[in-house]
C-alpha cells in the first residue's frame, strides 16, 4: 500500500560560501541557488534523499492551503518577473490563483512543471530573524533541519 503524497515547502536559510560541491549540487537540483529562496516539492524519496543530504543548509516542512496561497500571491513570479495573477492563471488553465495553489498543495500539478512560472520563490529575510542559530537542526534550538507544521510561521514571517 502506497502512502499518500505530501507537499512540503523547502527554504535555503545558509548563504553560498564554503559548501561542499556535492551539497551544492543538490541545492542546484532544487533550485535553491540563494538565501532565502523557497520552492514546493513533494516528498518522494529522491526528494528526501537531497533533503537529507542538504539538511544543515536548509529548513522545510508541511505548508497549509494558505500558506501556498500567500506564497503564489505575494512572492510568485512569471519568467519575465512580473507577479504571478489571476489572468496568468487562467492562461495555465485555472480559474484563479486560489484554483491553482490548490492544485499545487494537492500535487495534482508540481511547481517547476508550469509554463511561464518561475519554480523558486524570493523571499525576505524573516522579520525578527530566525530562532537561533542557522547552523544546528531545528530540533536542536536551530533553524535548520525539518520544521513540520512550524514552517508556516516562518514563511509568514518571510513573505
Amino acid at each position: 500500500m502506497e502512502k499518500p503524497q505530501k507537499c512540503l515547502v523547502v527554504i535555503r536559510i545558509r548563504g553560498v560560501s564554503d559548501i561542499r560541491g556535492d551539497i551544492q549540487d543538490t541545492l542546484k537540483m532544487l533550485n535553491l541557488n540563494r538565501n532565502c529562496n523557497a520552492t514546493i516539492i513533494d516528498d518522494r524519496p529522491s526528494y528526501q534523499g537531497m533533503l537529507k543530504k542538504a539538511q544543515s543548509y536548509i529548513t522545510w516542512g508541511e505548508p497549509t492551503k494558505e500558506t501556498v496561497i500567500r506564497l503564489l500571491k505575494e512572492r510568485g513570479r512569471t519568467t519575465g518577473n512580473k507577479k504571478l495573477t489571476d489572468e496568468h492563471a487562467q492562461k495555465l488553465g485555472y480559474k484563479n490563483l486560489e484554483e491553482l495553489a490548490e492544485a499545487i498543495y494537492s500535487l495534482k500539478v508540481q511547481l517547476k512543471d508550469l509554463k511561464d512560472v518561475k519554480p523558486v520563490f524570493r523571499l525576505h529575510p524573516p522579520k525578527k530573524g530566525y530562532k537561533g542559530t542557522v547552523k544546528k537542526s531545528w530540533q536542536a534550538g536551530g533553524a535548520a533541519g525539518y520544521r513540520g507544521e512550524a514552517i508556516n510561521d516562518l514563511i509568514k514571517r518571510m513573505t
